[in-house]
């Protein structure tokens, strides 16, 4: 295996060995980093699994997010906005503050006050981030929910945050189409009298029906007071909830508190990316997602970041798209998904390559296991050999990284689909089903062992069920639901959610597993594993198939294909049948819908799809899987 010492870093082992020595201590020593107006009087109240950090403090997370940076730099850019019709445009840290400030006032005057639940559901707009940092400068909970959700979606998680207040616009775009927002919001509310006001931001000039609740964001706004004095919040005061979409049952809301929170991101943040002032950064998520609340909205602006944000399908009009963005902006650290790496892999290196990437420094992943080819593709492709890839794990519970190279602290060699190893301060292992740390390179489950800084508060009025979700396996360590394997220089090679698995003949397959055993290959692409009942073997592999351009399917390929995935996984991972598809069902944040490939597998309810990017996929899915049917039914018949 090929690994790579390139990183940024000064060796700074020192920083290791304090946080090891005393993790709770080296925690108090990175806030020292943040502005409080008062300061705490304990670093670290546990009662597990209950964590308070910074007892007493008070702190504010607008106030650290802008205040900070434009008592410093008023004139320095906060934002670089483009949205995919073109339109673009840009904001100082002293026109954020003026704005966040205006629209603080604006909640205030609705009544809005310190813990009250506001629900956002903008585009990935300016006003997106606005909205978020108005909320957490007078205290209120913000819940943001992802634009592509669905009118129940978003009844579900107003009525279980009783939020008082939504924020919405007329509509987004979103490959070249209007995504009506307004009219959504009006079909989830529309017999709601919890909910007071909805404020419209006019942004697609798409028509809308006002009504009595309704107020237009510009009718407010811009007559508003642009000063608005941060509330001086407790550390424990809750700055959020996030719901995580589940297969059944009704979404958990993740609690996320503000004193460690901002804490976890402002250390995690430096030390990942090792950002500087010259820097101009651009995550590709959707602040609707844990991803673009930590490492969008507070953590760059917590550092005085300039950052890039887009809206729109990364890919459109043109696949180039991203690579228009880089030569555009000179960005310098691209932070994406393997999802998209892989869909941009598809186009083959033509794109990229006729695009200056000269400015890239840093390049990061984000949002599950990245495979080694993709790996090296990046790295190789997209930055010339030059740029450390920083492979994170972390997830919506944690608040920020967990596992991750740390170029802004220390040059390591890299392991192309390694996430390498836990941060300073995290105490992360491998353990069996009775918690026993296990030898290296064995695969087990991911624990966290100590509580960390970002860790959620709770979940939404949900005390049991945090217990129940995240430390009913084992009692003293928080478990995620991951598999991993931590190799014998203490890397960590993540394997999927533990959940994710299929029973073939007694032994237990990780999907990830197979599907970048499948991604290895030269020919392919993208890869979407699932199993289906099996009289025999308890389950069938099914996969599902994405090819690279110019490459197209054959039987000669297929058998190319299984013999392969049987040398690189073994012969027990041979699939029972493979399909070509043009297309894969995923979510608007490039992740692949695995629960609706198996729901269509087992020929169950489909269930809510207003994520998909394309609904076209799951017409591809459901009419390969119709013919895999009639092809079994045909076999049982001869």
């Amino acid at each position: 295996m090929n690994t790579y010492a390139i990183g940024l870093g000064n060796n700074d082992i020192l920083t290791r060995k304090r946080a090891s020595q005393d993790f709770v201590a080296f925690w108090e020593e990175q806030a020292n980093n943040l502005h409080w107006f008062e300061k705490w009087s304990k670093p670290l109240e546990w009662n597990p699994p209950f964590a308070r950090w910074f007892v007493n403090g008070k702190i504010n997370a607008s106030y650290n997010a802008l205040d900070v940076t434009a008592q410093k730099n008023s004139s320095k850019t906060a934002i670089l906005w483009e949205g995919e019709n073109g339109e673009r445009r840009s904001f100082t840290y002293q026109e954020l503050l003026n704005y966040v400030c205006k629209v603080a006032n604006v909640l205030k005057s609705l009544g809005v006050q310190s813990g009250d639940r506001v629900t956002v559901y903008l585009p990935m707009i300016p006003e997106l981030i606005v909205s978020l940092l108005a909320c957490a400068r007078i205290g209120a909970i913000h819940t943001v929910i992802f634009s592509g959700f669905s009118s129940q979606s978003i009844r579900d998680r107003v009525i279980d945050s009783k939020s008082k207040v939504i924020i919405t616009a007329d509509g987004g775009f979103r490959r070249g189409e209007v995504v009506k927002l307004k009219g959504v919001v009006d079909e989830a509310i529309s017999d709601l009298d919890f909910v007071e006001h909805v404020l419209v931001y006019q942004h697609a000039r798409n028509p809308i029906t006002m009504g009595k609740k309704d107020l237009r964001w510009s009718d407010l706004v811009t007559t508003a007071q642009d000063v608005c004095e941060p509330e001086k919040l407790d550390s424990a005061h809750p700055l959020y909830i996030l719901y995580t979409s589940g297969t059944t049952g009704k979404p958990k809301g993740v609690l996320h508190g503000t004193g460690g929170y901002l804490v976890h991101l402002y250390s995690t943040f430096k030390w990942i990316f090792d950002i500087k002032e010259s820097d101009v950064y651009f995550c590709t998520a959707d602040i609707g997602w844990v991803t673009g609340h930590s490492y969008v909205v507070y953590a760059p602006l917590m550092h005085g970041a300039t950052q890039v944000m887009y809206e729109g399908a990364i890919i459109f009009p043109t696949p180039a798209r991203i690579w228009d963005l880089v030569e555009r902006y000179k960005i310098s650290i691209l932070y994406t998904t393997p999802t998209a790496l892989r869909m941009f892999m598809k186009y083959g290196d033509l794109l990229p390559n006729s695009k200056d990437l000269s400015s890239l420094r840093l390049l990061g992943t984000v949002g599950e296991p990245i495979n080694p080819e993709v790996w090296e593709w990046y790295f190789r492709v997209i930055g010339k050999e030059r740029c450390p890839i920083v492979d994170t794990w972390w997830q919506t519970e944690t608040g920020g990284t967990l596992v991750s190279p740390v170029p802004g602290l220390e040059t390591i060699p890299l392991k192309p689909g390694s996430a390498t190893r836990g941060l300073p301060g995290i105490n992360v292992a491998v353990v069996d089903e009775q918690g026993n740390e296990l030898p290296p390179d064995t695969k087990g489950y991911l624990v966290v062992r100590d509580p960390w800084p970002g860790m959620l508060l709770s979940l939404w009025e949900d005390d049991e069920k945090y217990k129940s979700v995240y430390w009913s396996k084992y009692k003293t360590m928080y478990y995620p639901g991951d598999y991993a394997i931590q190799d014998k220089d203490g890397y960590f090679w993540m394997l999927g959610r533990a959940d994710d698995v299929l029973k073939v003949a007694g032994h237990r397959l990780g999907t990830s597993e197979i599907e970048s055993g499948f991604v290895s290959y030269k020919s392919v692409a993208e890869a979407a594993v699932c199993g289906i009942p099996h009289e025999v073997k308890g389950e069938s592999i099914i996969v599902f198939l994405v090819l690279r351009e110019g490459i197209t399917s054959s039987k000669e390929l297929e058998r190319e294909l299984i013999e392969h995935i049987r040398k690189v996984v073994g012969p027990i991972a041979t699939p029972d049948h493979l399909y070509f598809v043009s297309k894969l069902p995923k979510t608007r944040s490039g992740k692949i819908m695995r629960r609706l490939l198996k729901s269509v597998a087992n020929n169950e309810k489909i269930g809510d799809i207003s994520t998909l990017e394309d609904e076209a996929a799951v017409d591809e899915v459901r009419t390969a899987f119709n013919e895999l049917s009639q092809t079994i039914q045909q076999n049982k018949t001869k």
